[in-house]
């Protein structure tokens, strides 16, 4: 990470990450998070704003595969690392498994949370934790809908989740 001066006195971080599994180097303020540096800077909007308190999971992106709430992450903290969003989900036409499980199930209404949710699910898979239904629900409950459509969600994870999961680990 480099850092260099701007015009109105900020100091700016050049970051290296790699995006969707593409390479991106970018200039940041050290106080801009991960969401704003997507939406704002970057025009990758399918990653929503809800709280921006990480207390509603709409903003749910996988660092290293892993869920964080990209309201709470810095982008410096991106440096060197591998971002994945709603958009690096599908292989061009090719929905990912938990995305055609989504559609196929109606596991959305508004579609606010649904990016969110399905990242969430894409991480939770990797995590290789989940017994059962009652699994599911308890760590996706980070991950709110403010529409209701809880039932369906579940049951595109479950249809999704050993598809997704064996191709998380391989």
């Amino acid at each position: 990470m480099s850092e260099t001066t701007t015009t109105d006195g900020a100091e700016r971080r050049t970051i290296s990450l790699s995006l969707n599994g593409s390479p991106l180097q970018v200039d940041v303020y050290p106080w801009i998070t991960a969401l704003d540096l997507l939406r704002e800077q970057l025009d990758l909007i399918g990653t929503k704003k809800g709280c921006d308190h990480g207390q509603c999971g709409a903003c749910t992106v996988l660092l290293d595969g892993r869920r964080v709430n990209a309201c709470l992450t810095l982008a410096v903290m991106l440096d060197g690392h591998q971002l994945t969003t709603i958009e690096g989900l599908a292989d061009g036409d090719e929905l990912h498994p938990m995305q055609r499980a989504f559609v196929k199930n109606d596991a959305f209404q508004c579609g606010y949370c649904t990016p969110g949710q399905i990242c969430s699910a894409v991480g939770l898979a990797g995590e290789g934790r989940i017994k059962d239904a009652s699994d599911i629900r308890e760590r996706m409950s980070g991950n709110l809908c403010r529409c209701g459509a809880y039932s369906n969600i579940l049951a595109a994870i479950e249809e999704a989740l050993p598809e997704t999961a064996k191709a998380v680990r391989s």
